[in-house]
């Protein structure tokens, strides 16, 4: 079986990680998938994906430790076309997809795990597609 969803995440501020684990764990739920795998990609070049804590310290620290990686305020070639070519290498270091596994119709995350987008170059509206395969 194979189910499709896409889901819009409304994000807040220029930078910003939204939790979609809800979204996506609902997904999985209307699939009727029992055991398979998400495949959780985002549509835009300018987002990223990634799974850890919920935790508000951690989230800012995330955001700090990816503007300290490629900040804002350098000299980026692509900035003369968008001016945000910082967004683009972040969400590069992020990534573009998740794949979790689905076990008894729902996502096995680890006890603190989260999926999260991360929005770089906002605020918008992103579409995220969600893919569940399995039986």
């Amino acid at each position: 079986m194979v189910y499709s969803k896409r889901i819009q995440v409304a994000t807040s501020g220029r930078s910003d990680l939204v939790n979609i684990s809800a979204e996506v764990e609902a997904a999985v739920g209307e699939s009727g998938v029992s055991e398979g795998i998400a495949l959780i990609f985002t549509m835009h070049t300018t987002t990223g994906l990634f799974l850890n804590e919920a935790e508000s310290g951690l989230l800012d620290d995330i955001e700090k430790a990816l503007e300290a990686t490629v900040p804002r305020g350098g000299s980026y070639l692509h900035n003369r076309v968008d001016n945000n070519a910082p967004s683009h290498i972040q969400s590069i270091l992020l990534g573009a997809s998740l794949a979790i596994p689905v076990e008894d119709g729902s996502l096995l995350l680890g006890t603190w795990q989260s999926v999260f987008l991360a929005e770089r170059d906002g605020p918008r509206r992103r579409t995220v597609h969600i893919k569940v395969v399995g039986e």
